[in-house]
């Protein structure tokens, strides 16, 4: 288990917190971006832009082990706007991987924005919303949920 959060966290920040640009698309439209390192491979496979749905999946050996979905909105374009958001976010979760986590609950302060994590459960079954709020009000909402994917 310490492996493979420990690879999730390491694919996590090089992927789309890292800037790395997505590769061919696996299915009609989608963004997909990948990182592997010896018998661990990650994708992050996603539709869409401002207003987005995604997976994230990680394969040990050719076998998928573990998987997340998420769906990422903006809640108000008068308080934020999608690249506003991918700031934001790309450096509060710069911030939280370096503490070698991506669960248990994240703030951040940032250009104006507050940005909130919080998660519930562990790498074998957790679900989550991430958050940006400006002047207090919810401008930016991603729920997300996950676990362990057993045989």
């Amino acid at each position: 288990m310490q492996q493979l959060e420990a690879f999730i966290v390491e694919a996590k920040a090089a992927s789309y917190v890292g800037g790395r640009a997505a590769g061919a698309s696996s299915r009609a439209a989608s963004h997909d971006v990948s990182y592997s390192s010896g018998s661990w491979r990650y994708l992050d496979s996603y539709y869409g832009g401002t207003d987005f749905l995604g997976q994230e999946v990680v394969w040990f050996e050719d076998r998928p082990v573990w998987a997340m979905n998420y769906y990422g909105r903006v809640l108000d374009g008068q308080l934020i706007d999608g690249e506003r958001a991918g700031r934001v976010i790309k450096a509060s979760l710069t911030l939280m991987y370096r503490e070698k986590r991506f669960l248990g609950g994240f703030r951040n302060s940032l250009e104006g924005y507050e940005y909130y994590d919080e998660s519930h459960g562990d790498l074998r079954s957790f679900n989550g919303v991430e958050s940006i709020f400006c002047n207090g009000a919810q401008a930016y909402r991603l729920d997300y949920h996950g676990g362990m994917i057993l045989p």
